[in-house]
């Protein structure tokens, strides 16, 4: 199966991912080189910190071998179409992991290659933080009745993150400028698939959104590829900083969280990001966990 959209793992495979996220972090001898000999090729159109690490890492604690390849090297859909590399790298490898601008690339990589497909990030959702983000979550208490609430650009992590949450039962809240909202389609993928009484709320209110919340999630203003537009989306997004006096209008015991890299003293204050409840480099190593089981759920016999 491919990993291309987050609810492609169905609410039992998801469950089971975040099962298995959890005991290899616990105890990374018990899978270590559980997958010898596969080959998993990571290619980054986007570049990446804690996305190429974590997954490097994944991979070889597993015994698996990772092969980086960067978009100046392959030209994907550039120097060759995006059917034509995958079916030469569906040759060589045993899973195919993207990171790239356009999601509708993964889907034509999905339905012509018999590898699993990974959605690494695209400009639609990023499957694999949403993963961590709800290890994460599942730290702090228990992700049915939880409420999380997204701060910011209603954007490919927010998609994610709210599909996946309802999916396990967590509320989902989103604070964003208007315009900025998550569109119809995925809010209606979202609330298709939510069980346990999860809901969902759009607003363009913050205070709303965080009010008593459990966790507060936010995201830098301007992603890669909006790099030109960064001082107007400062002026529309300045009202949506978790600072904090927004902060303390969660729970009393909320967490933050954010997937990083952060823009201090845009999206979010040093004071917030840097809180006892901070929790953005749990949520940094729960990547590497999550892509871990990812890759075992994905590979088993």
């Amino acid at each position: 199966m491919d990993f291309v959209n987050v609810a492609d793992l169905g609410h039992q495979g998801l469950i089971d991912v975040l099962e298995l996220a959890k005991q290899v972090k616990t105890d990374r001898a018990e899978v270590a080189g559980s997958r010898p000999g596969l080959r998993v090729g990571l290619f980054f159109e986007k570049p990446s910190t804690r996305t190429r690490v974590s997954c490097e890492v994944a991979a070889a604690d597993l015994g698996m071998v990772p092969l980086v390849l960067k978009q100046d090297e392959v030209g994907l859909g550039k120097r060759e179409s995006v059917e034509d590399v995958g079916r030469v790298l569906d040759r060589y490898l045993d899973v195919l992991a993207f990171r790239v601008f356009d999601h509708q690339n993964l889907v034509r990589m999905a339905a012509i290659t018999d590898a699993p497909v990974i959605n690494l990030l695209s400009d639609l959702e990023h499957p694999c933080q949403a993963l961590a983000d709800l290890q994460t979550v599942a730290e702090h208490k228990p992700l049915q009745g939880a409420t999380v609430a997204f701060v910011g650009d209603g954007n490919n992590v927010c998609n994610s993150l709210m599909i996946a949450g309802v999916m396990m039962g967590t509320n989902i809240r989103v604070a964003s400028p208007a315009g900025n909202e998550p569109s119809d389609a995925m809010l209606a993928v979202a609330r298709g698939g939510a069980t346990g009484g999860a809901e969902i709320t759009v607003t363009n209110d913050p205070a709303e959104a965080v009010a008593g919340a459990d966790v507060i999630y936010t995201d830098v203003w301007a992603s890669m590829g909006q790099e030109a537009e960064a001082a107007e989306r400062r002026q529309r997004f300045q009202t949506f900083q978790v600072n904090a006096a927004l902060f303390e209008q969660a729970a009393n015991d909320a967490i933050f969280m954010h997937c990083l890299p952060a823009h201090r003293g845009d999206e979010v204050t040093d004071d917030v990001a840097d809180h006892a409840r901070s929790r953005i480099f749990d949520q940094a190593e729960n990547r590497m966990h999550a892509f871990k089981a990812l890759l075992l759920y994905l590979t088993q016999g």
